[in-house]
């Protein structure tokens, strides 16, 4: 009998000296079969397009396929909840973007915290916004455009993709640091806005900077600054904020990759090491910059750098709505 309970004790014992190997062998293999990569917007759009960009070269390296899976609904809410309630495999990855990750976590009351609930792998790119305005507008400048604005208080109209969104609270901020105030309009997407623009209906946009490239290159709206730290390729001669005189204004959409919370460490490490490779690749920068995007810097490619960035955004940009009182639908 004593021998028997030796024997057992010598077994448990064994049994839970092997747990965390066993739970490192199961990560080392990972993945045994296909990952889904949730978007929670339409297919076609940016966000949707990146995730499969980076889909290929990823699940060439893990020797598995990526499904892209588009969850819409709720301003994305409901796709990110998605991930959110998953099991934390690393089977279920979220793909979204400041809006998604950070926004609406100001503007909804969500059953979920985007800070906590979700684990950082990497932000893979981001997309400056740019400032534009009609061609009729006189002002040619940043300067000039500040001082128009000053001397016609809430007369200027900006068209946004409606409440709450990233040009909306761009131009919110916009007005806070220089002291001028302008009418928000709100479309139904950023097209019609920019068509409304060139036929002079409205006086401005700050929006992301794909959306303008094509007319601000054809001469059909103009390009007053970027408000970003370097320049645009694709508008080498359209000034920084910094160049033109409003230094430190910075605005961009960013993009993201995050798994569920509680997803073994090492599959993480696994997920990030093949994306940040993937990121390298000349031909996905290449394919990137067709969409206005570049890639997310180096050091913010990593999930702990990222985690604070996320949080940075936050602590910017939930203030700015709470402060505008803004009402969503």
């Amino acid at each position: 009998m004593r021998l028997a309970r030796r024997k057992f004790l010598h077994l448990a014992a064994g049994s839970a000296a092997a747990g965390p190997y066993c739970g490192s062998g199961f990560a080392l293999d990972y993945p045994t079969r296909p990952i889904t990569i949730v978007v929670p917007f339409s297919a076609g759009g940016a966000t949707d397009v990146l995730a499969r960009v980076l889909a290929d070269p990823i699940g060439k390296s893990l020797g598995q396929t990526l499904i892209v899976e588009d969850v819409t609904g709720a301003a994305g809410s409901i796709g990110v909840s998605r991930v959110v309630r998953a099991t934390a495999d690393g089977y279920t990855l979220s793909v979204g973007t400041l809006t998604t990750h950070v926004l609406i976590g100001g503007l909804y009351k969500l059953d979920f915290d985007l800070l906590t609930d979700l684990t950082p792998i990497a932000e893979l790119a981001y997309e400056p916004l740019l400032i534009c305005v009609k061609n009729s507008l006189p002002a040619k400048n940043l300067q000039e455009l500040i001082a128009w604005l000053k001397a016609n208080p809430g007369k200027a109209s900006a068209g946004i993709p409606g409440a709450g969104s990233t040009g909306n609270l761009a131009g919110i901020s916009f007005q806070n640091v220089t002291g001028t105030s302008f009418q928000f309009v709100p479309y139904r997407g950023d097209a019609p806005a920019v068509q409304d623009m060139m036929a002079g209906q409205i006086d401005m946009m700050i929006e992301p900077s794909s959306n303008f490239t094509a007319q601000v290159q054809a001469g059909t709206i103009r390009a007053i600054a970027v408000p970003a730290k370097t320049r645009l390729s694709s508008l080498p001669d359209v000034p920084t904020t910094d160049e033109a005189g409003l230094p430190g204004f910075y605005a961009s959409i960013w993009f993201g990759m995050w798994a569920p919370k509680n997803t073994p460490k090492d599959i993480i490490t696994k997920l990030n090491s093949v994306t940040v490779a993937a990121l390298a690749d000349e031909n996905v920068k290449a394919k990137l910059n067709k969409l206005g995007q570049q890639v997310a810097p180096r050091e913010l490619q990593e999930p702990d750098a990222f985690r604070a960035f996320q949080k940075s955004e936050a602590d910017k940009w939930w203030p700015i709505i709470k402060s505008a009182n803004l009402k969503v639908e």
